[in-house]
């Protein structure tokens, strides 16, 4: 099989990844070198981000650099950082949280996120970071499931989405406002923020931290059950500091900006940690997406590393037009969240001058796995090749395709179309799913960790995605369970049964689209049509909620029960259907 290529001509190749990985000196004994660990032994993620740096020569460098949406900015330097992250500890610690209780933080891009995440981080607590537009069933689920004990918001989604089912958050004892005024009266049940910071030392000692010690919690969702929460502990730093060698090619002098809001994985491990990790200068931008503001931002801030998502560079192709000049600085421009097509690949050489390196990785996994790197030449369509220190093999599963712990596995050749999946041993893997072991187990066999994504690995070792083993949806860069937003319509009383597919989409990859069998004696009408979208938006947000909804008087089901959400989606789409039996793991009913 050929694939077009794009040659190397006038970016820079890191001297730490030759173009033939195969002669790379790397292992992870080596990668933990490059962390500093704690003076009195163990491994602390907000160590490595701030206080190494905020206690050398890298003090006064700007760590985060904040743009509010409507024009305001503030630089937050390593030592500044160190201060106000010490105080946050200093504040849970005066709450009483103590190792291991779980923070949950929901809110924009402001300094008191990153600020919170990184302080709780040094409390050695455990570390949820919600997606800020999730509506009221999603917050309460993962709280509820995290057991969280502090919540880290603002005044507004406290009002929407928490006070009115607090009584349903029974480990929720103390919720932290960052829009309220240190002199101002926060509501009934809540607590200044910036009271409480004013109040407390920014002096702190982190405490002695086993690198194996729970340190963050992020959510997936799957096609069944409720949202997974994946725990990663404190070792992860170690791929975030690797992988920001690698994949993202970051020196110390970079100006870097990941565009993924906090709330998922991207925006925690790649907008947070490993940018400080590294010790570069990171934009943090609160605004919602804007060409021309991207544009701006990318050529006043002399943004050198640029980490974006493809619905973002597909919105800015249809947009049409280009920055302009002024960003001749800019020398690497990467992508994740969903695969990135081979044209938005050469629209980056024609408009950026610089092609997008696609990369590939899951919540499970941490960090980046595989990737496109400044070193090696791209295939557009690919995601690239495994980082150093990653084994990656395509497989079949063992016998009749049976999912069992341990069972054998085939690993396949070169273009044979098969599920992915990694050799475990990378420091960012997670160690569990939290209070789910079975489903834990489920993810492991043969010795390979299954992703659940299937692709093919050319005779180069580059891997090209086909789509998911499941029916897990990717909306611009998110990742949506069809379940929990199946069971979200079933809460409403003219919905007795909801499937849920994704349907392809030029600009977000895929949009939610719900099927719905109403209830005896209600008229199926655009009426309801259009009630039942807003009772998602208002349950889901709008990021998860369907985008369109169709009445029909059955739904496909197998033997079992389960709703065939493949069949819909090949019926929907057109495509062909085959046979059945294949299309859920079992016959049909």
């Amino acid at each position: 099989m050929t694939h077009t290529t794009i040659t190397k001509t006038h970016w820079d190749v890191p001297p730490y990844l030759p173009a033939d990985r195969s002669t790379v000196d790397f292992s992870w004994e080596l990668a933990r070198t490059w962390v500093d660990g704690l003076p009195g032994g163990g491994l602390n993620i907000a160590h490595e981000a701030v206080d190494r740096h905020a206690t050398g020569d890298r003090a006064e460098h700007v760590a985060l650099r904040w743009l509010g949406k409507h024009g305001e900015r503030q630089d937050l330097t390593y030592a500044e950082l160190r201060r106000r992250t010490n105080r946050f500890a200093n504040v849970l610690g005066r709450l009483g949280a103590a190792e291991g209780d779980v923070v949950f933080v929901l809110c924009g891009r402001v300094p008191d996120l990153y600020i919170s995440v990184l302080g709780a981080l040094k409390a050695r607590c455990v570390v949820s970071p919600l997606f800020s537009a999730f509506g009221p069933e999603p917050v309460r689920q993962r709280i509820e499931i995290g057991r969280g004990r502090v919540l880290v918001t603002t005044r507004t989604a406290y009002a929407r989405k928490i006070e009115p089912q607090r009584d349903r958050l029974p480990t929720l004892e103390h919720v932290l406002l960052v829009d309220v005024p240190a002199d101002a009266d926060p509501p009934a049940g809540t607590l200044s923020l910036a009271a409480l910071m004013a109040e407390a030392s920014d002096g702190y000692t982190i405490g002695p931290t086993d690198p194996e010690q729970p340190a963050l919690l992020h959510f997936t969702s799957g096609t069944t059950g409720t949202p997974k929460g994946a725990v990663h502990v404190h070792e992860a730093v170690v791929m975030h500091e690797a992988t920001g060698r690698f994949a993202l090619d970051l020196h110390p002098d970079d100006v870097f900006w990941c565009t993924a809001d906090p709330g998922w994985v991207t925006g925690t491990s790649y907008g947070i940690i490993a940018p400080l990790s590294r010790g570069v200068t990171s934009i943090v931008d609160e605004a919602d997406f804007d060409a021309e503001r991207w544009y701006a931002i990318l050529r006043d801030e002399r943004v050198t590393v640029w980490y974006t998502a493809p619905t973002a560079v597909r919105r800015l192709m249809r947009i049409g037009g280009g920055p302009g000049a002024g960003l001749d600085h800019l020398r690497f421009v990467a992508s994740v969240g969903e695969p990135l097509n081979p044209e938005a690949v050469t629209w980056g050489v024609e408009v950026l001058g610089l092609p997008i390196h696609d990369t590939w990785w899951q919540t499970e996994t941490g960090g980046i796995m595989i990737a496109n790197t400044a070193a090696a030449e791209i295939r557009p369509g690919s995601m690239g090749r495994p980082l150093p220190g990653v084994e990656a093999a395509v497989l079949r599963r063992g016998p009749g395709g049976a999912v069992v712990t341990g069972g054998e596995v085939e690993v396949l050749g070169p273009d044979v179309e098969g599920e992915l999946a990694l050799r475990p041993g990378w420091p960012s893997m997670f160690r569990g799913y939290l209070g789910q072991p079975e489903r834990y187990a489920a993810c492991f066999a043969g010795g390979w960790y299954l992703t659940g994504d299937l692709a093919t690995v050319d005779r180069d070792g580059y891997v090209w995605f086909l789509g998911r083993a499941d029916d897990v949806i990717k909306s611009s860069g998110h990742l949506i369970g069809p379940f929990e937003v199946e069971s979200t319509l079933l809460e409403h009383p003219a919905v007795v049964e909801a499937g849920v597919i994704g349907l392809p989409d030029p600009l977000a990859g895929e949009v939610v689209k719900a099927f719905v069998v109403p209830a005896r004696g209600v008229e199926p009408d655009d009426a309801l049509r259009r009630e039942l979208i807003g009772f998602g938006r208002s349950r889901l947000g709008a990021a998860v909620a369907p985008r369109d909804l169709a009445f029909v008087t059955e739904l496909p089901h197998t033997r079992s029960g389960k709703i065939m959400r493949r069949l819909l989606r090949a019926r929907e789409l057109g495509l062909p259907i085959g046979d059945l039996s294949t299309l859920e793991g079992e016959e049909p009913a």
